[in-house]
C-alpha cells in the first residue's frame, strides 16, 4: 500500500528529525579527534590502540546503561547477525584506516577514506536503483570532495610509491567498511533498537580490534583521573551518542546524504584543533573549510528536498506510520577516526 504525495508532511517532519540526528552525530564525531589526540598524548598509546579502546568503552557504557535501565538485551538470530556485522565493519574500518595512516600520513589516509565513503554510498544507491542522485546531491558531493582535498592537503615526505598505493588501498577499504555500515544500518531489525545495536556491536568490535592493536604496538597504560576521564569522554560523546544518533538518523534520511554529513567530522575537528591546540590553517585550508561548509549546507538542503519520498514520488504507508521492522530506507568510519 502506498500513500500519494498528499501526505508528505509527516514524512518531512520525520526526515527533518533524521537530518538533525545526522548533523549532531557529525559535530560529535569532530570532538573525537581532539579527545583521542589528548588521550594518546597522555597515555603514549598508538592511534590503533586508542581506536580499540574507544569502541570497547563506548559499547560497554551503552551496555551498562541498558542493564541499569532494565532494557531487554538482543535476542534472536537476526539481531545477533546485525550486531556481528556492525562489530566486524567497525573493526575493519578502524584497523584499515589507522594502518593506512601508519604507512603514509594522516592527511592522505583521511582524504581518501572520508572522500571515498560518500561516493561509495551514492554509487550503491544508484546501482540498486533506490534513489536518483539529484543535482543538489551531486553538486554537494563535488563541493565536499574539493573542500576536503584543500582542507586535508596533500601528503609530503617523499613516500615510496608502493607505500602510497598500499595506504590508499587500505583507506578505500576503510571507506567501504563505513559505507557498508551506513547501508546495512538503514534497515531495521525486529527486536533491535539503535542504542542496543550500537552498544553490543561496538563492544564486540573493540574486543576484536584490541588483539590487533596489541600485535601492532601496545595497549597497556597507567590509569589516572585525567586519562580515565578522557577515555570516558571519548567513549561517550563521539562514540556511543554520535553513532546512536547516526543510526537513528538513517531511518528517515537518505544514505548518500548521511554519508555526506559525516564530513562534518573533519570540519569540526579542524576548527577545534585550531581553537584549542593552536593548529593554524593556510589559505588553502581556510578555503577548503569554507567550501566544505557550503557543501554540507547544500547536503542538508538536498536532504530536505528529497525527504523520505522514493523515486516514484510515493512513500510507503509504514514509513509514515512508524517505520516498523522490515521497511527499507537505504542508508566506522568515513574517517571516523582521526577520532
Amino acid at each position: 500500500m502506498t500513500v500519494g504525495t498528499t501526505v508528505p508532511a509527516a514524512a518531512r517532519r520525520r526526515g527533518g528529525t533524521g537530518l538533525a540526528c545526522l548533523v549532531a552525530a557529525g559535530l560529535l564525531w569532530g570532538t573525537g579527534g581532539l579527545t583521542g589526540s589528548l588521550l594518546g598524548r597522555g597515555t603514549g598509546l598508538p592511534a590503533l590502540s586508542v581506536a580499540a579502546y574507544r569502541l570497547a568503552t563506548g559499547g560497554a557504557l551503552i551496555i551498562v546503561f541498558l542493564a541499569l535501565a532494565g532494557r531487554r538485551w538482543p535476542a534472536g538470530r537476526a539481531a545477533w547477525t546485525r550486531i556481528t556485522a556492525i562489530a566486524a565493519l567497525a573493526a575493519v574500518f578502524q584497523g584499515c584506516y589507522f594502518t593506512a595512516v601508519s604507512l603514509t600520513s594522516v592527511s592522505l589516509a583521511t582524504l581518501v577514506t572520508i572522500g571515498s565513503a560518500p561516493v561509495l554510498v551514492l554509487a550503491a544507491e544508484r546501482v540498486r536503483g533506490q534513489r536518483r542522485t539529484g543535482r543538489l546531491t551531486g553538486c554537494a558531493t563535488a563541493l565536499a570532495l574539493t573542500g576536503l582535498g584543500l582542507l586535508a592537503g596533500l601528503p609530503s615526505g617523499g613516500f615510496p610509491e608502493t607505500r602510497v598505493l598500499a595506504s590508499a588501498g587500505l583507506a578505500v577499504l576503510a571507506a567501504a567498511g563505513f559505507a557498508a555500515l551506513t547501508l546495512i544500518s538503514a534497515r531495521p531489525v525486529a527486536g533491535l533498537d539503535d542504542l542496543t545495536a550500537t552498544g553490543f556491536g561496538f563492544a564486540l568490535g573493540g574486543l576484536v580490534l584490541l588483539p590487533v592493536a596489541a600485535a601492532c604496538g601496545r595497549v597497556g597504560f597507567t590509569p589516572g583521573p585525567v586519562t580515565l576521564g578522557l577515555l570516558a569522554a571519548l567513549g561517550t560523546g563521539p562514540t556511543a551518542v554520535a553513532y546512536t544518533l547516526y543510526f537513528r538518523g538513517l531511518r528517515t534520511a537518505r544514505a548518500g546524504i548521511a554519508a555526506l554529513l559525516s564530513l562534518l567530522e573533519p570540519l569540526t575537528g579542524t576548527i577545534l584543533a585550531a581553537l584549542i591546540l593552536g593548529d593554524r590553517l593556510g589559505p588553502g585550508g581556510i578555503a577548503g573549510a569554507v567550501i566544505l561548509a557550503a557543501a554540507l549546507v547544500l547536503a542538508v538542503v538536498a536532504g530536505r528536498a528529497s525527504g523520505a519520498v522514493p523515486v516514484g514520488g510515493e512513500v510507503a504507508a509504514e514509513e509514515l506510520l512508524g517505520a516498523p521492522p522490515g521497511c527499507w530506507n537505504a542508508q566506522v568510519l568515513g574517517s571516523h577516526d582521526r577520532e
